[in-house]
């Protein structure tokens, strides 16, 4: 079992014909039976499905939407096979279940498990597409529903893995057929006990590469993206970056904790329970070497710069003019806790108390409604959480020169502040 090995590819590997053509040729260079082949969405179709599903919500016309998406993907496909191939017909199907699916009632009560039957059928378009692509270059591989194997409760849009029936579909759907020839399959989408589709959170098909991969106990996972491998900084905000060769898990799960895009957060503990290897590469330059993350004795003193967009910062104040005890705290948490709302950021005061979260539809509200008896509340949105891991004087004052602070925090190693974006 130990044979397996892992490669997830983002949206932007797959985000047009020319792109399905250059992850053909990675996997041609790379071919082994035993591999587990896992694809994002096409380009910016998570996006477009969220807007399309936002329109619905405010009663607006959605189908224009939906009609640019399909063709989209029609034009991608138009470009990669024969007018006759039968994945024109898969995509036609997969499109006319979805205007099934967006004619039933959408509401903020139910906007979740909708949100999760929407929005999941970009990695379904995506994969069936790649898969049939593949074939045709004879590199023949399997289509394999991730919601087979991937079963979760239901907290839709942040769905928790059922680990021991996950493992159990693994070796009964994956470890029979890969044997024979590679399959590919969906990032990102799960299935409940009743059946509806859930998803991981956001950009969660990193960690579905590291499911699937503790599952079989893989060799190895490798993320390829558009970057060169972990960098201390995003190159499209950021000149002269500094790619790391090694990180250690710690260190990689730290940064993800921070924010950094380039690794889902909830990827590194399975792998690294597991003792397996995670590799990031460039799907542009596929022969570099990328940066290797694992069990490595290495600590860099280089300054690492992560960006979280659209934030924004919570202020809870006591009405009664006494302190902010633990008591306080835990209100707020529980709340937190039950709208799935992850606190990126604290800050406490004598009388205040300060959290950065990501924007998240109607979970604002739904906080305020569930605390405003009992505390002051005020927010900002549309905010900048940067972090300085490693933090350096010179670094910091380039990246606050000309903006406006709300908020800022220090550790001995590590600098955090709340900015206007």
């Amino acid at each position: 079992m130990e044979n397996y090995h892992v490669f997830k590819f983002g949206g932007a590997s797959v985000k047009d014909a020319d792109a399905i053509k250059n992850l053909s040729n990675i996997i041609n260079k790379r071919l082994q039976n035993q591999m587990i082949i896992i694809i994002s969405a096409i380009g910016k179709t998570t996006n477009a499905l969220e807007e399309i599903l936002n329109l619905k919500l405010q009663g607006l016309e959605y189908t224009t939407n939906m009609v640019a998406l399909r063709q989209i993907h029609l034009d991608i496909c138009g470009e990669l096979f024969e007018k006759e191939a039968p994945v024109f017909a898969w995509i036609d199907n997969l499109f006319t279940q979805l205007s099934r699916q967006m004619e039933k009632n959408l509401a903020k009560e139910n906007y979740d498990e909708f949100y999760d039957q929407v929005v999941g059928v970009g990695e379904l378009l995506s994969t069936r597409i790649v898969q049939e692509y593949l074939c045709q270059q004879q590199l023949f591989c399997i289509w394999q529903d991730a919601r087979e194997l991937i079963r979760t409760n239901d907290d839709f849009r942040f769905a928790k893995v059922d680990w021991e029936i996950t493992q159990a579909n693994c070796k009964k759907l994956l470890l029979s057929n890969s044997s024979q020839f590679p399959i590919v399959t969906q990032g990102f989408i799960g299935r409940e006990a009743k059946g509806r589709t859930t998803t991981l959170g956001r950009e969660g098909s990193d960690f579905t590469a590291a499911i699937l991969a503790t599952c079989v106990k893989a060799k190895s996972v490798t993320i390829w993206k558009d970057v060169e491998g972990v960098l201390n900084a995003d190159p499209k905000r950021f000149a002269n970056t500094i790619r790391f060769e090694q990180l250690d898990y710690r260190e990689a799960a730290e940064l993800t904790y921070y924010g950094a895009s380039v690794i889902h957060p909830k990827t590194i503990k399975p792998l690294a329970n597991a003792q397996i290897p995670l590799f990031v590469k460039s799907f542009l330059n596929p022969e570099a070497p990328g940066t290797a993350i694992g069990n490595f004795d290495v600590q860099h003193a280089t300054p690492v710069i992560v960006i979280k967009e659209k934030q924004i910062l919570v202020t809870f104040r006591v009405m009664d003019f006494t302190f902010i005890e633990e008591s306080h705290i835990h209100q707020v948490y529980r709340v937190l806790e039950k709208l799935k709302l992850k606190v990126n950021l604290l800050q406490i005061s004598a009388i205040t108390l300060s959290i950065c979260i990501d924007h998240e539809l109607f979970k604002l509200e739904r906080l305020m409604q569930e605390l405003r008896h009992f505390f002051e509340i005020r927010y900002n949105e549309n905010l900048l959480l940067i972090t300085v891991k490693n933090k350096e004087m010179n670094t910091i004052d380039g990246i606050l020169k000309g903006r406006e602070v709300l908020l800022e925090q220090a550790t001995r190693t590590t600098f955090q502040v709340v900015t206007k974006a």
